[in-house]
């Protein structure tokens, strides 16, 4: 058993030190253009359709919410019929 777990922690340290580094190409400068430019679009618009769908379902969300808040409000503020 012990033997297992020197072998599995010699693989685990062999992997992890051997593999190779990847390049990650930094996006943040085009993505400052891209939220900083001037073209009348509200800032959590920018990202493209993913945002806006993102926005509209909040958005669907939150009145669907409020308005069953609002029934609920109503529904408790009358007294209930006893039979």
């Amino acid at each position: 058993m012990f033997r297992h777990m020197i072998a599995l922690r010699q693989v685990a340290r062999r992997s992890i030190y051997s593999s190779v580094p990847r390049q990650v190409e930094n996006k943040v400068p085009q993505k400052q253009k891209l939220f900083q430019e001037d073209n009348g679009m509200p800032v959590h618009l920018k990202g493209g359709s993913t945002d806006a769908l993102l926005y509209r379902a909040t958005m669907g969300l939150t009145v669907l919410g409020v308005g069953y808040v609002l029934y609920e409000l109503v529904k408790a503020s009358f007294p209930q019929k006893k039979d």
